[in-house]
């Protein structure tokens, strides 16, 4: 599933290309991806302006100078395709400007397309409960330090849950553990402030990390300019189950909450 460094990534890919331009067509070539397109979407997104583009969490947002803002959300497959030489059987969504045309990919459909009045960003169901970005200031170890006061559960699962910080996934949470050398089986409320302060600058170093190799390409992912994203060649643990860890243990597997984490013992207590 693409994360939020591969959100940002796709992100900063439309922003040359959109930014500022016109969107002349809008062309939805079914009617749903995991929900149905928004039923006026080509009727206000058709002569708008972009004015903005950005990124929530997991979500990508596109905002236009009639005070609306589109999110989008890849899903498990989704990807956009930048002036795409024909069209695919999985490119729903069709958005053109005078010069380029985007299309959605989502092989799988498990994304989403919302359209919403910008002003009304803050209720929008799926941001409601959002915990603070990981790479804006709010992410802080007196906040984690309260937040995981008492709690019983995985340090791993309670940074999955976006009520706690937004947008952390699967590979970088592993990631992001190995480097401030934290277990993942540890409770979360025994982890002291000490292994916080590793822990929070780890969590954004990772993520810019993947940002700037352009995010990780597992399965279907790609950047809109068509290239990959090159993080995973850089995995400390993520998928190397059995391989050599950098202290001279061994890299392990186990599966929690549906997940497969990966970890070295000898060096993340």
């Amino acid at each position: 599933m693409p994360e939020l460094p591969e959100v940002e990534t796709t992100v900063r890919g439309l922003r040359p290309v959109l930014e500022r331009q016109r969107i002349t067509l809008v062309q939805t070539r079914r009617g749903d991806l995991r929900r149905p397109f928004p039923d006026d979407l080509g009727q206000r997104l058709t002569g708008a302006t972009v004015t903005g583009l950005s990124r929530r969490a997991k979500y990508g947002l596109i905002e236009t100078d009639r005070g609306d803002t589109m999110i989008f959300h890849l899903g498990m497959s989704g990807r956009w395709r930048v002036d795409p030489s024909e069209l695919l059987p999985h490119d729903h969504l069709i958005l053109e400007t005078a010069t380029q045309r985007l299309a959605l990919n989502d092989p799988r459909r498990f994304g989403s397309v919302d359209l919403l009045p910008t002003e009304s960003l803050a209720d929008f169901p799926a941001f409601k409960a959002l915990g603070p970005e990981p790479l804006g200031p709010e992410l802080t170890v007196p906040y984690l330090h309260a937040k995981l006061a008492g709690r019983i559960a995985s340090i791993k699962l309670m940074l999955l849950d976006q009520r706690l910080v937004a947008g952390l996934g699967n590979i970088y949470v592993c990631e992001a553990l190995f480097a401030a050398r934290i277990s993942p089986k540890r409770a979360a409320g025994t982890v002291s402030r000490a292994k916080l302060a590793r822990l929070v600058p780890a969590i954004r170093e990772v993520l810019l990390a993947a940002i700037d190799a352009g995010g990780s390409s597992l399965r279907d992912y790609a950047r809109p300019d068509g290239e990959l994203g090159y993080f995973s060649k850089q995995f400390a643990v993520y998928g190397r189950e059995g391989e050599p860890c950098s202290c001279g243990g061994t890299v392990e597997r186990y599966a929690e909450g549906g997940r497969s984490t990966f970890w070295c013992p000898k060096c993340q207590k």
